[in-house]
């Protein structure tokens, strides 16, 4: 089958769920012998050091589309000037600023992409679709990571004339904090573009409810095809570690609630039996979550726990994450929005390591799923250390729920199985 795959590149500056999922998504593909191009969007996309022979060129290039939504003549200039900003190294190096605009900024742009073909960058999405529509041979469908990219949808099925399906994760959150009007906007924009797609694919049963009753598509539309990872790539360690670590993988920020973990550390080392319990932090930042890290570096400081805190910087390579798993007894991100996805508690899991997690979003279906999971009331620091204190005390049940955690895995959670559903899938759209 020939896909197409539209992915946007975050910069690769924090742990982002959504692109390591296309890039799994894209490689179980290539496996399976399908035909597919990864075509990035905004930024590039960090491949890693795997073989990565199908990429097209950049669309909707982050410099580009901020040009033409601040100023009208950029709407109308010389491709040869737009590849300009086009350029890989400049893209890669603005990445690192994402996030600097102004919340109106940000509501602004989103608004003007989701109105596709009336927004200002109705240039670059002409631009795509004709560059899909010569494609030859012609894609059997285009996947669209998620519906923040909705205001493509029409263009693309009159310009190419193939399916396009969509793939639902944590789109709510983002659109949710844009300030007004653009929230309310946003919403309106994507509840008229899900009646175009032919299929949005949720990535969770919690996040389907959460998107049936945003959406108001029928449930028929909107399958659940959860997605894997690859498990012959992450294994568990051999033995566990000798000093009792907890894990967190995830963007450093408030959200994903690094402030009650590094408080409930301190409430841990006051049990004797966990006086030498440390806690390793991984998962790279955002440029507005710098005032918060300092914030928490003070209070690492004033709590005293310097030497028990180790930031890793390492995360973006498979094998990175797989050396830093093996080194936890637990993971624990307390997240204070509901995810819909949790790769990092899958990740976790086929490193046989149990993760803690608060019960909110997707956490209930992962710990039913792999027997792995921990759940507590969100969201406080005396809750999570309750939870947490069973499993570094005493190795066995750690190790029980890690074993249990890393068969699930192999079970029910392989990105394999997720692309043989999704061609599955994609087949009875052509028909």
């Amino acid at each position: 089958m020939r896909i197409i795959q539209l992915t946007p590149g975050s910069g690769d500056n924090f742990y982002c769920e959504n692109c390591l999922r296309d890039l799994a998504l894209v490689r179980a593909f290539q496996r399976a012998g399908h035909d597919i191009t990864m075509v990035p969007m905004y930024l590039p996309i960090n491949t890693g050091d795997e073989p990565f022979p199908q990429q097209g060129p950049i669309f909707f290039g982050g410099l580009n589309v901020y040009l033409q939504q601040k100023f009208s003549l950029f709407q109308k200039t010389p491709r040869w000037l737009d590849t300009v900003f086009d350029n890989r190294l400049l893209l890669k190096g603005l990445g690192k600023l994402s996030g600097m605009t102004t919340p109106t900024d940000l509501g602004e742009t989103t608004v003007s992409m989701l109105a596709g073909c009336d927004g200002r960058q109705q240039k670059e999405l002409l631009r795509m679709a004709d560059w899909l529509a010569e494609l030859d041979p012609k894609p059997d469908v285009i996947m669209v990571s998620n519906i923040l990219l909705g205001g493509l949808v029409e263009t693309l099925k009159e310009k190419v004339g193939v399916p396009v399906v969509c793939l639902l994760q944590d789109e709510e959150g983002f659109l949710d904090t844009l300030p007004a009007p653009y929230a309310q906007q946003g919403w309106e924009w994507v509840r008229r573009h899900a009646q175009a797609f032919d299929g949005l694919i949720c990535v969770s049963d919690y996040y389907q409810q959460v998107m049936l009753d945003k959406l108001g598509v029928e449930a028929e539309k909107m399958p659940v095809i959860p997605m894997g990872i690859d498990t012959e790539e992450f294994q568990p360690a051999s033995e566990p570690p000798e000093v009792p670590t907890i894990g967190f993988l995830s963007k450093m920020c408030h959200d994903h609630g690094l402030d009650i973990l590094i408080n409930t550390l301190h409430l841990l080392k006051r049990d004797n039996r966990l006086e030498h319990v440390r806690l390793r932090i991984t998962g790279g930042r955002g440029p507005g979550d710098t005032t918060f890290l300092k914030k928490m570096q003070n209070r690492i400081n004033t709590l005293k726990l310097t030497d028990s805190v180790e930031y890793v910087d390492h995360y973006r390579e498979s094998g990175d994450r797989i050396r830093f798993l093996r080194s936890l007894s637990v993971m624990a991100v307390p997240m204070r929005k509901p995810p819909a996805y949790g790769l990092f508690a899958l990740e976790a899991c086929a490193c046989g390591v149990p993760f803690a997690a608060p019960d909110i979003g997707v956490f209930n279906e992962l710990a039913a799923g792999t027997q792995a999971g921990v759940l507590y009331h969100p969201n406080n620091p005396v809750r999570l250390s309750e939870t947490l204190r069973p499993l570094l005390t005493d190795p066995a049940v750690a190790g029980q729920l890690g074993q249990k955690g890393r068969w699930a895995i192999e079970q029910a959670y392989s990105i394999d199985t997720t692309a043989k559903q999704l061609v599955d899938y994609f087949s009875e759209l052509k028909h």
